[in-house]
């Protein structure tokens, strides 16, 4: 209800402008209990059902991070939402309005979850199935040095060169899928990850089709080779390492700006003056507080 509050919804836009594009991006959506209630990631993740299956076993169920319902369920698809509009609009020549709710977003995201509920992949409890920590060859474990391999070695191909890069005998192993082994499996495997540095299981497993990866931190990503080769992180003038826009486009890929980011409201009065505002107009906006105007102080 801000913006009509502000007399600028949806429906005054759309009389001015038909074909406008209108997206709504909140947490619980423009309707329903919770529409006008305040919540977080976390929040719209449970609501979800996306939360009671991310977590260990007899563990809390954990949010990773915000990335889940904030910027996949709720960036990624209201942007998914802007561009399916775009392309109906060459077809009615109208605009329409997006309801882009985070929780339904991250559940619609997540329909592999739903779908394969009768598959066997996730009918045992939390912390226990397959991509949930509860398989030995999809898990992360830790190195003599304290850092981490990521293992995902789910195909019997995939996991037989696995077993075989730990020096182990596959044919003298329990069964891959044998649930009742996963436990003592992963002990097992982590004893052995836990007498090599990461460096050294990565001079094993660079040239092994075994599906293990360093885990690695994000001060080391941007040297990683496989990284650098394909220039998938940037630094800006300032030194500051962040990824390269994706996906690459083959005709017109994203250009990058090399320039640090900037400040809030470093370029209101250059935006402003753009977009035909005097300097007059400008200062007394700032002055009622309606902009922010900050000038990034000299280096001497």
């Amino acid at each position: 209800g801000v913006m009509e509050k502000l007399g600028l919804g949806p429906e005054v836009l759309l009389r001015e402008n038909p074909r406008l594009i209108y997206a709504r991006l909140t947490g619980f959506g423009q309707s329903g209990k919770y529409a006008k209630s305040a919540g977080h990631d976390i929040n719209y993740l449970s609501l979800s059902g996306v939360l009671s299956k991310l977590g260990r076993k007899d563990e809390n169920p954990y949010a990773p991070l915000n990335l889940l319902a904030d910027f996949a369920g709720g960036g990624v698809l209201c942007a998914m939402g802007i561009v399916t509009a775009l392309y109906e609009r060459t077809k009615s020549g109208k605009g329409q309005i997006i309801d882009a709710s985070m929780v339904e977003g991250v559940a619609y995201l997540s329909s592999f979850l739903w779908k394969s509920q009768n598959l066997g992949l996730w009918n045992r409890p939390r912390g226990e199935n397959l991509l949930d920590s509860g398989a030995p060859f999809y898990e992360t474990y830790k190195t003599s040095d304290g850092k981490y391999m990521a293992v995902g070695a789910i195909e019997p191909q995939f996991y037989k060169q696995f077993v075989e890069g730990l020096g182990l005998d596959s044919d003298k192993l329990p069964n891959q899928l044998s649930f009742s082994d996963w436990p003592e499996m992963k002990k097992k495997f982590a004893s052995i990850f836990a007498q090599k540095t990461q460096a050294e299981w990565c001079s094993i497993f660079d040239d092994i089709d075994a599906c293990v990866t360093p885990v690695l931190s994000f001060d080391d990503v941007a040297s990683h080779q496989h990284n650098k080769q394909r220039r998938s992180f940037i630094k800006n003038d300032q030194e500051e390492i962040s990824p390269r826009p994706a996906p690459i486009l083959s005709r017109t890929p994203a250009v990058p700006s090399f320039r640090r980011d900037p400040y809030i409201g470093e370029h209101t009065e250059e935006i402003l003056l753009e977009c035909g505002f005097t300097k007059e107009e400008i200062a007394k906006l700032y002055f009622d507080k309606v902009i922010e105007i900050s000038k990034p102080k000299a280096n001497l």
